[in-house]
C-alpha cells in the first residue's frame, strides 16, 4: 500500500508546484522582462508524477491561464489527499480486524 500513498504524495506535490509557479506568474505579471513559466506533468514508471517548471512558449501574461491553472492544482490536492487518506483508512482498519 505503500505505492498508493507514494501516488498520491507526488500529485500533491505536483499540484504544489503548479500552484507555486501560477502564484509567480500572476504576481510578476507587470514586471518588465518577466517571463511566464508553466509546469510540465510526466508519469513515472513506478508509478506517480513529476512536475518540471519550464519557459512558456507564449511570453506574456496570461492571467486566465493562471487562474485556471490554480482551480486545477486545488481539485487535483483535494483528489490525491482524499487517495492519501483513505489509503490510511483501509490500512488502519485492516489493522483494527480482529479475527
Amino acid at each position: 500500500m505503500n505505492a498508493i500513498s507514494s501516488i498520491a504524495s507526488s500529485g500533491m506535490q505536483a499540484a504544489q508546484t503548479v500552484m507555486r509557479t501560477s502564484a509567480n506568474n500572476v504576481a510578476n505579471a507587470n514586471t518588465v522582462g518577466f517571463h511566464r513559466q508553466e509546469v510540465r506533468q510526466t508519469a513515472q514508471p513506478q508509478g506517480g508524477v513529476r512536475a518540471t517548471v519550464k519557459a512558456a512558449d507564449e511570453k506574456k501574461a496570461s492571467l486566465e491561464a493562471d487562474v485556471v491553472s490554480q482551480l486545477q492544482a486545488k481539485n487535483a490536492f483535494l483528489a490525491n489527499l482524499k487517495v492519501f487518506k483513505t489509503q490510511d483508512a483501509l490500512a488502519g482498519a485492516l489493522l483494527d480486524r480482529k479475527a
